[in-house]
């Protein structure tokens, strides 16, 4: 084969890509005795061995020290366990090993050049585009249809349908997920990655519709905590707009937040992590709910360092009823303890970084820029949301479909093509 056509093949994108995202948008569950199985676990239980040998055999030039310690924080996760939950261990530890490393390797693996990263961005937008209707049908009547539907299916079943308090006279729309606040994340990923990363790809009419595509449906889920996401990207994207020649615009603005945030805790009678519930949530109420799970979340962190709480309940005041945990960073420490967290945290911030700071050819650095925008949004979100199943694997999906901007400049840009020289030879040319 051609390198030609070696280099066609690897510009597209993988079926098992479009499989494992068409696996996150189906809410199908079903019992294997005791192990509650999703369509997306099923999935991920058939490949995750040939796509873990297929990585080994093609590693990535670069960022495999991000690799190795995501694998690292699974394999903690089953000391934890063993520790804090040991009859459940095995089972919480294999869905989360399917779940982190199964979609983050296929990402890994099979996302590779801009081109199937732009693939992969059309397809998620297929999906919200696809699953809209079904929003707007569910927010005027309070029904899943989608949900329904599997649940009238045989052997199957799917996840539960919510009901919670309407908002702004609508209900809430959950659509393919556990939570409203899932489907609302989930669409509110396309607000950079379509407006800012599909520039020279789409025209602006199109990108314009993506932009539009993903705040709609990500306004539908009425979660204060997804749709945060989608005010900092754009808050992110009309920064960039705004000075578009100032080199110096992100180091100014990181500064802002910094002095910022020193100065809500200098003048304010309240710490700058209730100032920050207080404005990235709908209610008082939810913002000082919030603020009292963080506190006695890191009163239960402290209690128990080394392995965490696992699945056990945490200690709370009395008059918390519920034991719900609306911050993923937080749950981390408590489940895992702080190794765990520290564990996963450094593979998240070197992967980020690496990717923030890699030498990447101008032509591609809008597509860093909406990659790096999109996790600034959901960082700040998973603060005040927690997630799990499908939409934890997808977000860790997204974050290692860009780790393949860490390869340096000269390694992603195309190979100049060189003038044939003549060959002095009666031998025919062996085919490559």
């Amino acid at each position: 084969m051609s390198r030609t056509n070696l280099t066609n093949l690897d510009a597209k994108l993988s079926p098992l890509v479009v499989l494992y995202l068409v696996a996150v948008a189906l809410p199908v569950r079903y019992s294997l005795g005791p192990i509650q199985m999703t369509g997306l676990r099923t999935f991920l239980a058939i490949v995750f061995v040939p796509v873990l040998i297929s990585y080994i055999r093609n590693p990535p030039t670069k960022g495999v020290s991000t690799d190795l310690l995501f694998a690292l924080f699974a394999c903690w996760s089953l000391v934890a366990f063993s520790q804090t939950s040991p009859t459940h261990a095995l089972e919480n530890t294999g869905a989360l090993t399917l779940e982190l490393l199964g979609g983050f390797l296929i990402a890994r693996r099979y996302i590779r050049t801009p081109e199937q990263f732009r693939a992969t961005v059309k397809v998620v937008a297929t999906i919200v585009f696809l699953s809209l209707p079904l929003a707007i049908a569910e927010s005027i009547t309070g029904h899943p249809p989608l949900i329904a539907l599997v649940n009238a299916l045989p052997a199957v079943t799917s996840v539960a349908p919510l009901s919670i308090e309407p908002r702004f006279g609508l209900e809430r729309a959950q659509v393919l997920f556990a939570h409203p606040i899932h489907y609302g994340l989930f669409a509110s990923t396309l607000t950079a990655l379509t407006f800012v990363g599909m520039a020279g790809s789409w025209p602006f009419w199109a990108r314009v519709i993506g932009l539009g595509l993903g705040i709609s449906a990500s306004f539908l889920a009425l979660s204060s905590g997804a749709f945060l996401s989608v005010l900092l990207q754009t808050f992110l994207i009309i920064w960039a707009l705004v000075f578009p020649r100032w080199g110096k615009r992100w180091l100014f603005l990181a500064i802002l937040a910094l002095i910022a945030y020193v100065t809500v805790d200098l003048i304010s009678n309240r710490t700058p992590v209730r100032v920050f519930f207080s404005y990235a949530t709908f209610s008082a109420h939810n913002a000082y709910w919030r603020g009292i799970i963080f506190e006695w979340g890191m009163l239960n962190i402290w209690q128990n360092p080394l392995f965490g709480i696992g699945l056990n309940d945490w200690v709370r005041p009395q008059f918390m009823h519920s034991g719900s945990i609306d911050n993923f960073w937080l749950v981390l420490g408590m489940r895992y303890g702080l190794p765990g967290f520290a564990i996963f945290a450094c593979a998240y911030i070197l992967g980020f970084t690496r990717v923030l700071l890699s030498p990447l050819p101008s032509d591609l650095s809008h597509i860093r820029r909406a990659w790096v925008i999109c996790f600034v949004g959901l960082t700040f979100t998973l603060c005040t949301v927690h997630i799990w199943t499908s939409i934890f694997s997808f977000v860790f999906f997204l974050f290692g479909a860009g780790l393949w901007m860490i390869t340096p400049a000269e390694v992603t840009k195309k190979p100049s093509p060189k003038r044939a020289s003549n060959r002095f030879t009666r031998f025919t040319a062996v085919p490559a």
